[in-house]
């Protein structure tokens, strides 16, 4: 809803013109005839609107009645809609006193308890002014009212027994037939509403007298023009707070705050509150006071009725940030190119065309490409870059052995086709979609269905299921046709990702779920287009080409989502999860478990009625049996019925748009936004109320046309193969972030993967049979120089091992990697959960499966991967950081885990090999997939017989052996070359 037109000639801006440039440049005795002058003209240039006339009145709760001469219609009237509890209370004392018709009305009302809702219907389009009568019968209430979602009236104290309010007039524009009024807070009485057609300045008042038109005039528009209009007028950079005050309508719609001037009530105009300077947070002009004449001239002007004759309704004019049409410009939201590869100035150099690209940059630059890696290095950087795990010493006398050319395709081809491919990639994007086990509300509540979503990403990796599908199903499984049972249940379980947002706070009735919905929507534009679509949640981005309203249209899909209850501090049960099992099985067993909480909620009722009835020992016997049943009963709430269930979302009962929250304020809402994609990316809408557009927004996402989408998903294929993208910066190809390097190679990759179906596996192929992949790490002088950064790949990148790939490869040198998938974890009955926010979940769960499955909270880091750099669970980790620390050697040192796979790798070398020579030999092969030299030979045997020395004492021939080689291998694994790959 936008209120006003934009109109440049307007009488108000040749006026203020004339203020600005004329007037104060005149003598005194000439600007009151000036001021008289100005009026006049502005008037007649505008045409005068016509006077508001009477509308409609409704009696909510009663019959219809007659009120300064105006028909109302009755409680019956098909002109409004409200199913809020009846009250009505005629002996009440009305204060103030009025007329029998309007107290008859007032003292009949409607009420919703915290809220109340009256939606008036049938409508012309038009502007109206809004009056609503509120009462109260009992002790006072503080309620805030809205008008369409919009505040307008903040906190209003209801006052003692008797009062009443007519509260307005509020003034909108109705485009769609209706009006909603709804109150938050306290209990609030809803008597009757009032509408004008027109902007009617207050009950009674006609056109404004000359004397009060002069008055304006000649003290407060000028005074508003030198204070206020710098900030809060159609011609500031960056209107503050949405308020206008260049207009009449600017002042009476106000701002984030809600009207700015209440006529003929200086009580609760906000205008008044702000210059009286009594409210340290509603201080206006924000640099000092105004005199107090000024002020004084202020409250006069509201009370006599706020008379305004500036009639041009400029205050709908609100200057965007950015423009969302330029905005394409930009080179990530140009559509993607498909550029021919450069030709090669050295043919023999180049593999594929990835080369090609590549060498052209070198070439600029005057840069040349190292040799060649050896083949050892080469098959521990692919094993680990596909596997997360190093390769065995049979594998690299395999490929050693191998002299075909196709050899290295051989090896790509077996890593692709192994589980332990998808638990490494897969592990790559839970970092992006900020994977936890815990839903991250201050008590941190476990999840124990969540961890199907995990093994969904990694099954999806491995089977290579097509990226577009990949986030269709993510964003919308559940919507989705499925051709058998375990199709459908796969798809719902992928909707994880949404039901995996962050949770807040500890309340239920009053729950952020603007929070949540916030930390759908600041992923989903890191995850899947690299844009920081959040920041346009308050204002329109600063820097991108998204504004506002862009922001809403996708919070109007996520608020028409139903997401799972994981359970809080004050509610610590699960709710809306999603059942698994055919919807039969599921109902029915829904309704067992419903009717046995009856049976024990019941039981309960029976014994309490006993013990009221009881007495002596009988009663404190009964007590007992009481809190028994009671405990029997809550503990069976909590729990869900027996049948398979997915955290994932589903529709919500109640599909709408949603309106824009004024600094992401959900109690400061103005215009309603349409459910659409943003402007930038094409503006589609969501073309009825029947669903959320979960899945529209997925097919837009997924559309080959989206100039982001395969950008984005290549960029990061890219980032995890060669530790940096071609862009940077993975999560943000917005003006923040950093250009690509290679931007037609990013764009020719980006149309290889849709050419291929979306398929990874197809671009982890192609990229990986590239020459550029093979070079050596980067140790020339020469390119380092040139090259500081390694920007253009003059070699390989060294890179650390992250926290997942070293812990497994503990335990996989140990022999005791358990690489098969992993389920749920340990976490403790739901009927014993009794979380708070001083007494959050917390546990840490030990296992020797690979560190994917690892259960990971929100609250809490894991104490293992918080020292190695692992994924922030609380946002999307688009690159792992790689820090250098004490801790990190301390814990390859001293940790426990780190003396029991130091234990058991040298027990597998002495058991596996006869002696020191052959043993050192297979520790090298092991730990680093080469051999060592004769100098490390020689500092090995030292070593060990100084460590055989150290330990003799009291330990037999073989226990010294076994202590000895402990030692050795844990000074093994504090080498770089254990925990970098080249």
């Amino acid at each position: 809803m936008r209120l006003g037109v934009q109109n440049k000639k307007s009488s108000d801006r040749i006026t203020e013109q004339v203020f600005r440039i004329v007037v104060q440049k005149m003598p005194p005795y000439l600007r009151i005839f000036t001021i008289f002058f100005i009026a006049a003209f502005a008037r007649g240039a505008s045409g005068e609107d016509a006077a508001a006339e009477f509308f409609r009145g409704i009696n909510l709760n009663g019959p219809p009645v007659t009120i300064d001469g105006h028909p109302w219609e009755g409680k019956d009237s098909p002109h409004y809609k409200c199913d809020d509890m009846a009250f009505e209370n005629q002996q009440v004392p009305l204060v103030p006193p009025t007329d029998e018709q309007r107290a008859a009305m007032i003292r009949s009302s409607r009420w919703g308890g915290g809220r109340n809702q009256v939606r008036l219907v049938d409508l012309p389009p038009a502007t109206y002014s809004v009056f609503l009568y509120v009462w109260e019968d009992n002790d006072p209430e503080t309620f805030s009212i809205a008008l369409n979602g919009r505040t307008v009236a903040a906190n209003h104290n209801s006052g003692g027994t008797g009062h009443w309010n007519k509260l307005g007039p509020w003034i909108v524009e109705c485009t769609d037939g209706s009006l909603t009024l709804t109150s938050q807070g306290g209990a609030a009485n809803f008597s009757g509403v009032e509408i004008w057609r027109g902007e009617y300045d207050v009950a009674g008042a006609a056109e404004a007298k000359p004397e009060a038109v002069a008055f304006f005039e000649k003290r407060i528009r000028p005074l508003l023009i030198e204070h206020c209009q710098q900030c809060h007028s159609a011609e500031a950079d960056e209107v503050q707070g949405e308020l206008f005050v260049d207009s009449r309508l600017g002042l009476r719609r106000g701002g984030y705050s809600g009207p700015a001037v209440v006529p003929g009530d200086p009580g609760q105009s906000l205008l008044i509150k702000a210059v009286r300077y009594n409210n340290p947070d509603l201080q206006m002009p924000p640099d000092a006071k105004l005199p107090a004449d000024k002020i004084a001239d202020l409250e006069a002007w509201v009370k006599m009725g706020a008379p305004d004759p500036r009639r041009q309704a400029v205050a709908a004019v609100k200057k965007k940030a950015v423009d969302p049409e330029q905005g394409r410009d930009w080179w990530s939201l140009q559509p993607v190119a498909d550029p021919p590869p450069p030709p090669s100035g050295d043919p023999s150099w180049v593999y594929n065309d990835i080369d090609r690209f590549i060498a052209e940059k070198l070439d600029q630059h005057s840069l040349k490409p190292l040799g060649d890696a050896d083949k050892r290095t080469l098959l521990r950087r692919a094993t680990y870059d596909l596997h997360g795990l190093p390769p065995t010493p049979d594998e690299v006398t395999a490929f050693l052995a191998d002299d075909s050319p196709e050899a290295f395709r051989r090896v790509v081809e077996r890593l692709l086709d192994s589980l332990r491919y998808g638990q490494r990639w897969g592990r790559h994007w839970l970092d992006v979609v900020r994977y936890a086990d815990t839903a991250g509300d201050n008590s941190d509540f476990p999840i124990p269905q969540i961890y199907r979503y995990r093994n969904w990403v990694i099954d999806a990796f491995n089977r290579d299921l097509p990226y577009d599908q990949f986030v269709r199903e993510q964003l919308a499984g559940d919507l989705m046709p499925s051709t058998n049972d375990e199709e459908r249940r796969q798809r719902i379980v992928a909707t994880g990702y949404l039901a995996g947002a962050r949770r807040f706070g500890s309340r239920v009735s009053d729950y952020p779920q603007h929070l949540t919905i916030e930390d759908t929507i600041d992923n989903l534009g890191r995850a899947f287009l690299a844009q920081t679509l959040n920041c346009a949640r308050c204002h329109d981005h600063k820097f991108d080409p998204f504004t506002t309203e862009d922001y809403y249209g996708l919070y109007g899909i996520f608020y028409s989502t139903r997401y799972p209850w994981p359970g809080i501090e004050l509610e610590q049960k699960q709710r809306d999860l999603v059942p698994l099992d055919p919807a039969e099985q599921a109902q029915q067993a829904l309704a067992e478990h419903r009717a046995k909480q009856q049976q024990f909620d019941a039981q309960v009722r029976e014994l309490e009625q006993r013990r009221d009835k009881a007495s002596g020992e009988e009663k404190n016997k009964l007590n007992k049996e009481v809190e028994a049943a009671r405990k029997v009963a809550v503990d069976h709430s909590k729990t869900l019925p027996p049948v398979e269930w997915a955290y994932a979302v589903a529709e919500a009962a109640k599909i709408e748009n949603a309106r824009v929250q004024y600094k992401g304020d959900p109690a400061k809402t103005g215009p309603e936004v349409p459910r659409r994609f943003p402007t930038a990316l094409g503006g589609f809408t969501v073309p009825d109320n029947k669903t959320s557009g979960r899945l529209q927004l997925a097919d837009w996402i997924a559309d080959a046309k989206n100039p982001l989408t395969a950008r984005v998903m290549v960029n990061r294929l890219w980032h995890y193969h060669f530790g940096r993208g071609l862009a940077p910066t993975p999560n943000d190809f917005g003006k923040q972030g950093k250009p690509p390097t290679h931007p037609e190679l990013l764009d020719w990759l980006a149309s290889r993967l849709i050419e291929s179906g979306w398929s990874i596996k197809s671009m982890h192929r192609l990229i990986m049979a590239s020459h550029v992949y093979r070079l050596a790490a980067m140790h020339d002088p020469a390119s380092i120089a040139g090259d500081p950064n390694n920007d253009f790949l003059s070699g390989f990148r060294r890179r650390r091992l992250d926290a997942e790939a070293l812990r497994d490869t503990l335990l996989f040198l140990g022999g005791n990697l358990d690489v098969s998938p992993g389920e749920s974890h340990p976490f403790p009955p739901s009927f014993e959960w009794n979380f708070t926010q001083h007494n959050p979940f917390k546990a840490v769960y030990d296992t020797n499966r690979r560190s994917v499955y690892l259960m990971t909270q929100r609250i809490q880091r894991h104490p293992y991967l918080a020292i190695f750099d692992g994924a922030d669970t609380s946002a999307s980790t688009p690159a792992r950081t790689t820090s250098t620390t004490p801790l990190q050697a301390l814990y390859l040192m001293n940790n426990e885990l780190a003396h029991q796979q130091a234990e058991r790798i040298a027990g597998r070398l002495i058991d596996e090999r006869p002696d020191d020579a052959a043993r050192i030999e297979w520790a090298y092969e092991l730990l680093f997939a080469r051999p060592p030299d004769e100098a490390e030979r020689a500092a090995m045997e030292a070593f060990l017989t100084k460590a055989r020395q150290a330990v003799a004492a009291g330990q037999s021939e073989d226990q010294a052996t076994r202590l000895a080689w402990q030692s050795c291998v844990r000074s093994l694994l504090l080498l770089n070359e254990f925990v970098y790959i080249d």
